[in-house]
């Protein structure tokens, strides 16, 4: 049975490529919202608006955790934070420094922030990212 890319799913990807791919398959479900409708629509909670950022911790398993589950939320963690770098890395088209994860951050807002930003373009870079990530050396 193939992985549930939804918000609902009890299974957390632990890698970085994996939750790069989570949160591609997450944003062409639920799609993509700049400005105040950010935290409008399907899939979204009012913690987790749908933009990569968002998408990335949903993926991650922010808030989708299942009571009496063990996670190994250090090792979910450490793959999310890589995820993130690579992503900015991505994004920008040069090396971000890995221990600034605010500079990651910052990236992927600044370029989720474009105008005319679609789901598409997150989930094309969350691939291409992933792709990478798949043969990073962590």
């Amino acid at each position: 049975m193939p992985t549930r890319h939804t918000p609902e799913s009890i299974v957390i990807a632990d890698t970085p490529a994996a939750i790069l791919e989570w949160a591609a398959r997450h944003i062409e479900h639920v799609g993509i919202h700049q400005g105040p409708r950010l935290f409008a629509g399907p899939g979204r909670t009012a913690t987790l608006p749908c933009w990569p950022r968002g998408a990335l911790e949903v993926a991650a398993g922010h808030g989708r955790g299942a009571a009496g589950r063990t996670y190994d939320w250090d090792r979910i963690d450490r793959a999310r934070d890589q995820a993130f770098g690579i992503l900015a890395e991505t994004l920008t088209g040069h090396p971000v420094d890995p221990a600034a994860k605010a500079l990651h951050r910052e990236a992927i807002d600044r370029w989720s922030a474009e105008p005319g930003r679609t789901a598409a373009d997150a989930a094309h870079a969350f691939r291409t990212a992933a792709a990478r990530a798949e043969h990073a050396l962590f």
